[in-house]
């Protein structure tokens, strides 16, 4: 009777003492059930939908305080997933296909936001669109030279003469446009309005069209390496997903080391030639290292293979951008 009597008053300190505390930071207690789906907490997450339980947000400093913590948080996937990205090649493809996947990010997801991020700064960076200009003359031998495409002082379509507008320097330039192939009496008119397009405004819309659709075209090359991945480890035997998994990473890999050589670059300018040289080993070597760490096969074996993969990689490339060039082109 004398204990009961006891806990008594020590019960509604404790009751008095919480209220004062609530009072004094004015922050509304968490719900003992799930806000999202109002199920039973009896921990930090709920057991049905995964959410995490916390005290509702009322102020900006709260705010922040949520968005520091899941940036920086130690259990954090984000800066877990891009380290490994950066640093450990093959890393994240192994523990995908070993069934440890809850600590990193989905490839897929990290695929998608890293390109998406990497196509922004190109956009927005404005730089000219290198493309390759040949000359056939009537008589000698022909010449190739590499212009910039938006580039309006060094531009690789005659000048204006003198009183004549950009539609009619355009319409000048394109009138010997020519085309004698398949789906000639279509193609021909989509052809010449492309160049008046293309010489009217100095290649802007081409790179702005070949910005937004070489990330589409991408969908398409990875599965074709993929399957060409299948040919170069027909033994033993693995899965398509493996290759495909491989690729998804490594191009994520190769947006992000981009962008942050990008922007290294932009912020010191006179670095630029080390970076880009730096960065070109590191891709081959990573590329060949996440090779190692995912089919477990020889150093010798691995490069002869890395070799045959970058053949067919740039020839496929170069054959993705011109169908995506042409196609752009002609959707102008």
């Amino acid at each position: 009777m004398s204990s009961a009597a006891a806990a008594g008053p020590v019960s509604d300190a404790g009751a008095a003492a919480e209220v004062n505390v609530a009072a004094a930071t004015d922050i509304p207690a968490a719900s003992p059930y799930c806000d999202n789906c109002g199920a039973a907490l009896t921990g930090r997450y709920c057991v049905s939908c995964g959410q995490r339980r916390e005290s509702p947000v009322h102020s900006l400093w709260q705010f922040a305080k949520v968005a520091a913590e899941d940036l920086t948080h130690a259990d954090s996937r984000l800066w877990r997933t891009l380290g490994a990205l950066l640093f450990r090649p093959g890393h994240l493809t192994r523990e995908f296909l070993a069934g440890r996947r809850a600590r990193y990010l989905p490839p897929v997801r990290l695929y998608l936001v890293l390109s998406v991020a990497f196509f922004l700064y190109a956009s927005a960076s404005r730089s000219p669109l290198p493309v390759l200009q040949i000359t056939i003359p009537r008589h000698g031998s022909p010449s190739a030279m590499v212009t910039p495409l938006g580039d309006e002082r060094r531009s690789p379509f005659p000048q204006a003469l003198p009183g004549e507008s950009a539609e009619e320097r355009a319409e000048r330039v394109c009138r010997g446009v020519n085309y004698d192939g398949p789906w000639h009496e279509r193609l021909l008119p989509a052809a010449h309005r492309a160049c008046v397009h293309i010489v009217a405004d100095n290649g802007r819309a081409l790179r702005e069209g070949l910005l937004h659709n070489v990330p589409r075209a991408l969908f398409i090359f990875l599965p074709l390496l993929a399957g060409t991945m299948m040919l170069m480890y027909w033994r033993p035997r693995r899965y398509y997903i493996e290759h495909l998994l491989l690729f998804v990473h490594n191009h994520a890999f190769l947006f992000l080391q981009l962008l942050l050589a990008g922007l290294v670059s932009m912020l010191l300018p006179i670095l630029s030639g080390w970076v880009n040289t730096a960065v070109t080993l590191y891709i081959a070597w990573y590329a060949y290292r996440s090779m190692r760490v995912v089919y477990g096969q020889g150093r010798g074996l691995t490069f002869g293979k890395l070799v045959l993969l970058a053949f067919f990689y740039l020839v496929s490339a170069v054959g993705m951008l011109a169908l995506t060039s042409v196609y752009t082109a002609l959707s102008l």
